[in-house]
């Protein structure tokens, strides 16, 4: 069994309870294969990164393995705008969308879940474009300032795995979903020195573990989300937060994706 998200942007939650944490998001557009089904609850793993987590049933379409394996074949087209709409062309509904979300079957203006058509007339980036990374760095600056939410994927709160993840990703680069788990990909680099702006900085707690990512920037800045998508100085020692004038994340290691 698969399943889309047909709304703006669904909490996805540890467990199935609505007093469960929300771990990530699904936004419009992405496709999950559905593990099983409890109650008012399913066990989803996402296509786009193999995360496992549980949404409410009433909050996503089913859809058949053909059209699952199609959006996921084809080339992957996402929207490029903080926040635009899109409008069912046969019931005339429109909702909002953000950026990052999948534009499923885009061809022309129009994007399609099943025989369901949608409008969108926004600016778009396919996942299939030369990769860049002055790319990588213009994404990032779209969500500044965007508030901090744990598990969040939006400019209305993102978390600091989800912010880079969703910034690799109009990019059409795949990260996986938690910072412990991106930290495993990509390219481990030495010193601080050879870093080159959109490369990811991972930092660690008291006890080892990473905890926080961000996006390496030039002159010794970094873009990450703590409180906020903010911009504060990087070095060899980790974040230096330039509101408190100390440094708020110690540094574990860095890594080029591509």
């Amino acid at each position: 069994m698969f399943g889309i998200c047909n709304l703006s942007v669904v909490p996805c939650r540890r467990e199935p309870s609505d007093r469960s944490e929300m771990v990530t998001q699904l936004l419009f557009g992405e496709t999950f294969e559905i593990i099983e089904i409890q109650g008012s609850w399913v066990h989803i793993k996402i296509a786009f990164d193999d995360y496992d987590c549980w949404i409410d049933k009433k909050q996503y379409l089913p859809i058949e393995q053909h059209t699952f394996d199609i959006i996921n074949s084809t080339e992957a087209y996402h929207c490029n705008e903080l926040i635009q709409v899109v409008t069912d062309l046969k019931s005339k509904q429109l909702f909002p969308i953000t950026i990052g979300s999948n534009l499923p079957n885009f061809d022309n203006g129009e994007c399609a879940i099943e025989n369901t058509v949608f409008n969108y007339d926004g600016a778009f980036v396919n996942g299939y474009l030369p990769f860049t990374k002055s790319g990588i760095v213009d994404s990032a600056m779209l969500f500044l300032n965007a508030p901090y939410l744990w598990g969040g994927k939006t400019p209305f709160g993102i978390d600091c795995s989800g912010f880079t993840q969703t910034v690799y990703k109009l990019n059409g680069i795949k990260l996986l979903r938690d910072a412990y788990q991106q930290a495993e990909q990509g390219e481990t680099l030495s010193f601080v020195e050879e870093a080159e702006a959109g490369d990811l900085a991972f930092f660690d707690n008291d006890e080892g573990r990473i905890v926080h990512v961000g996006i390496v920037l030039d002159n010794n800045k970094i873009i990450h989300a703590s409180g906020k998508v903010r911009i504060d100085g990087f070095d060899h020692h980790g974040i230096f937060n330039n509101e408190k004038r100390d440094y708020s994340h110690k540094l574990r290691l860095l890594k080029r994706i591509v």
